[in-house]
């Protein structure tokens, strides 16, 4: 339940408030993990990864590490691509496959080329459940649950996430402090209603995340 916030009349106002608010709050704050690298949301890229918005996944992964870190990152990368490639032979969308094999698989080869062999020449049978290796492989949904489970434990080993999987305590009176400092500079932006909303919205949903 969201806490009673003190508006005077209209209904309009909450909700305009609570949609901007929560919009732009997912979005900034994975924005801003991102691009500072001091919290690695596991929620966040775990949405993205059953969603299998593969481009939103590596970008914000790329705000933490790259694919030549170390042995756990380029393992990470090279399971979203592979899976990114099983899924475009799923569909059969051989274009969109070779594709993925060109651009984004073609660099592990430099560190493993008989892998990379062994993944080309998946494009040449009907279903790649044919290869042994994959014959378990089940729908892409189940597939992706399944690569989610390895991500984690990589990431978890990988050193360069270290301290950043846990999200820093801080105390509710410091955070609505912060949050009133940051509306006070702005507020005659917004009409009073809206800004009342805004604030305690805003307060709301950052004491839950963290």
């Amino acid at each position: 339940m969201l806490p009673h916030v003190h508006c005077s009349n209209n209904y309009n106002y909450l909700w305009s408030a609570h949609r901007y608010v929560v919009i732009s709050y997912v979005t900034l704050c994975s924005r801003l993990e991102q691009e500072s690298g001091f919290f690695f949301n596991m929620k966040y890229f775990e949405e993205k990864v059953h969603a299998g918005e593969w481009d939103e996944v590596e970008k914000y992964l790329s705000g933490f590490t790259k694919v030549d870190d170390n042995r756990y990152s380029m393992k990470i990368f090279f399971e979203i691509r592979k899976q990114k490639y099983l899924e475009a032979l799923d569909r059969h969308d051989r274009a969109k496959a070779v594709d993925i094999l060109v651009k984004d698989l073609k660099v592990f080869s430099t560190f493993n080329e008989e892998l990379y062999k062994e993944i080309t020449q998946l494009l040449t049978l009907e279903n790649f459940r044919e290869n042994e290796q994959l014959s378990k492989y089940g729908d892409t949904k189940s597939a992706r649950s399944i690569m989610l489970i390895e991500l984690k434990k990589l990431i978890e080993a990988n050193p360069l996430f270290r301290e950043k999987l846990v999200f820093p305590t801080l105390k509710a009176s410091r955070l609505r402090t912060l949050i009133n400092q940051r509306f006070e500079s702005n507020n005659h932006y917004i009409p009073d209603i809206l800004f009342s909303c805004k604030l305690n919205l805003c307060f709301f949903l950052a004491t839950c995340a963290a």
